[in-house]
């Protein structure tokens, strides 16, 4: 990569950092199975103590989704689980609409509420932020709540939805879902620095990240604050290296067949316009920007207290196959997304590959 190349995509981060008084951001780019950049820009804290390392930890919040999803599909394949079959018949003690399917939980048709949009979540948080409820009272949300809609008729993210989908993981499998995904993704990989997050012990390892949710008059790093139990689906600790790699490696097929991974990049529902996307639209587990001009762009967006994260593959990005990773240390809706559109359009002018 030139120098010319670096300096460009570091003066657009540091510009975009600035415009959302942001610490700091890290990068990774991968580019046909090799890694091709891994930046970090600006600062690890508010103070501007230390400059942000290129493999500091962020909890990478919903794109924890996608690895889910591999790790449901993985079973699929094996003939473990069956997409069609009804999540009852895995689960049959939970009191679960019986239409309710594998693909409804992985694709977010499932008609289950989110409880990122109810009150009484948000004032649990607040009140507690370090002694989540428990997994039980999650299930009980999903399972006393009326569906938005009958499964499989329309589409609302939903994060119960797939906590009800961890539950079902770990009864077929009897294993954690760090033990899971451990065994599909991580160690395959031979990654050291990504693992599923279930105690406060884990957040000494995250770098800081703001966020003025505990108190709109100042931001707070929330990694001392914010038990990863209130990520009840599960939430994963990684870098933007690991992470990139982790992506490139599905589109590889390098963890799933390609027959997997083009079920899992097919749209269920399309959801229409929305900003940096011309068509977008929801698989199994990922996001796809239909009818773009890179060749169908997959990944997933991770927003949460401290953090906004993303990670997107280019099947055609200036002739390679690239993929992109943005993590940023506050919690500014979209920003990982929006440096990763930032990224690939600077290297769709600058590589000549």
């Amino acid at each position: 990569m030139t120098q010319s190349l670096h300096q460009q995509v570091k003066s657009s981060i540091e510009q975009s950092l600035r415009k959302a008084q942001t610490p700091g951001a890290v990068i990774a780019v991968r580019v046909n199975g090799e890694s091709f950049l891994e930046m970090g820009v600006g600062y690890q804290d508010l103070n501007h103590d230390a400059l942000i390392a290129s493999d500091a930890r962020f909890y990478i919040y919903s794109v924890t989704k996608s690895l889910i999803a591999i790790a449901a599909l993985d079973l699929v394949s094996q003939g473990i689980l069956d997409l069609n079959t009804a999540i009852q018949s895995y689960l049959p003690e939970l009191a679960i609409h019986s239409a309710i399917n594998l693909r409804h939980l992985l694709s977010h048709t499932s008609g289950f509420p989110d409880y990122g949009g109810m009150s009484a979540y948000f004032d649990a948080v607040k009140a507690t932020p370090t002694v989540p409820w428990s997994r039980e009272t999650f299930l009980n949300l999903a399972l006393d709540s009326d569906l938005q809609f009958a499964p499989g008729t329309d589409w609302a993210y939903s994060n119960l939805g797939y906590v009800v989908l961890r539950c079902l993981l770990e009864r077929v499998t009897h294993l954690s879902l760090q033990e899971l995904l451990h065994q599909i993704i991580f160690r395959p990989l031979s990654l050291h620095n990504t693992f599923v997050s279930d105690t406060l012990d884990d957040v000494v390892a995250l770098t800081p990240g703001y966020t003025a949710f505990f108190d709109d008059s100042e931001l707070q790093n929330m990694a001392v604050l914010y038990h990863p139990g209130w990520v009840s689906h599960g939430v994963v600790i990684s870098t933007a290296p690991e992470l990139a790699k982790i992506i490139e490696a599905l589109f590889l097929n390098q963890i799933l067949s390609a027959d997997v991974v083009e079920q899992m990049r097919s749209p269920v529902h399309v959801l229409g316009k929305y900003p940096l996307f011309e068509k977008l639209a929801y698989g199994l587990g990922l996001f796809i920007n239909l009818n773009s001009p890179n060749g169908t762009v997959v990944g997933h967006t991770g927003e949460g207290l401290g953090y906004s994260v993303a990670a997107f593959h280019f099947p055609n990005l200036a002739g390679a196959q690239t993929t992109i990773a943005a993590f940023t240390n506050r919690d500014k809706s979209d920003h990982g997304l929006v440096l990763v559109y930032k990224i690939a359009e600077i290297l769709k002018r600058s590589l000549h590959l």
